[in-house]
């Protein structure tokens, strides 16, 4: 056997190297964001039930989420309760069949086949449709004791059956799917 040699010194303190890291999923999430072209954009939230990385020499190597997609709620302020546009009305239709039928499916999974430098990639399922997506600008950092790591994914929703369209012509919902994934763990 060799000798392995290291080339950490003094000088690389500054770079985070982390070579496990435990994601704690009731502090990690999803934001999600929709937008209507033109109109308005849509965000919230959806919670992760499960949440493992897997790294080696400070990149992220494998891993796999599960999104719990009952918990989603709308974040924005774009509603009018007057004409009956309410956050919980939103949520509603989105679980209904039109988009995730959430009854039916309640989980999304993301489960990592591989890595680049700022880039993750991966086979993602929604609606019991899987396609390869990729999470661009990967980034790491440490919050105090914690380390949080975040990455966007916009994905193709009609790719996922979750094809409804507004009657309304000059209401086009956008076809991408924004997501914004933020994990902490330690």
């Amino acid at each position: 056997g060799g000798t392995k040699q290291t080339s950490e010194t003094a000088s690389d303190e500054k770079s985070i190297e982390i070579s496990s890291v435990t994601i704690d999923p009731a502090q990690s999430m999803v934001i999600w964001s929709g937008t209507m072209l033109g109109v308005y954009t849509h965000e919230g939230t959806l919670d992760l039930t499960k949440a493992e990385l897997s790294m080696a020499d400070g990149r992220i190597t494998g891993g796999s989420f599960t999104a719990d997609m009952n918990s989603m709620v709308a974040t924005d302020e774009n509603y009018n309760p007057e004409q009956g546009s309410t956050p919980e009305k939103l949520v509603g239709h989105l679980k209904s069949a039109d988009f995730f039928d959430v009854e039916n499916y309640p989980e999304a999974t993301f489960v990592i086949t591989g890595a680049g430098d700022n880039s993750v990639s991966g086979m993602m399922t929604i609606r019991g449709i899987t396609h390869e997506e990729t999470v661009e600008n990967v980034m790491m950092s440490k919050e105090g004791d914690k380390v949080k790591i975040t990455g966007d994914m916009t994905i193709d929703r009609k790719k996922y059956n979750v094809s409804w369209d507004s009657p309304v012509a000059e209401r086009v919902l956008s076809n991408d799917l924004v997501l914004k994934i933020e994990l902490l763990g330690t």
